[in-house]
């Protein structure tokens, strides 16, 4: 019994190997996201509010809407922001990870569109990048 609470005490990581995307977070920018309740077939929702734009507009709370792959202990998840302050869209893909102090860390990647006038302003509509999420 000893062993086993000096085990938990040395190392919390190894105890904590279940990922839950559930709850507030922070990325490495300072926006601020919540995700509530994840549903038994994955889908979630929740709301965005980010620290950085390239829009002149006050940044608003956002809602997002997405998904995860909750068959496995670090789940990959996708989700949508609609920005409300902007006519922009963004979609990020990640995946839920406990490192080795058992703290959850969300690695994503995302692809941000934002509304061009013209055809010929394509090219610079979508701009790409990645973040790092932490709980709050």
């Amino acid at each position: 019994v000893l062993l086993l609470l000096s085990l938990a005490l040395v190392a919390p990581g190894f105890f904590a190997t279940q990922c839950n995307l559930t709850g507030k977070w922070i990325n490495d920018l300072g926006s601020n996201m919540t995700i509530e309740a994840v549903s038994r077939k994955g889908d979630f929702a929740g709301s965005y509010f980010t620290a950085v734009t390239a829009s002149n507009n006050k940044i608003q709370v956002s809602p997002l809407l997405g998904y995860l792959n909750n068959t496995d202990t670090q789940p990959v998840f996708g989700f949508t922001v609609q920005w409300n302050f902007t006519e922009s869209v963004t979609v990020f893909t990640g995946q839920c990870f406990v490192d080795a102090e058992g703290k959850e860390v969300l690695k994503t990647m995302w692809l941000l569109r934002s509304h061009v006038d013209h055809i010929t302003d394509d090219w610079k509509a979508t701009r790409v990048g990645t973040n790092n999420f932490t709980r709050l």
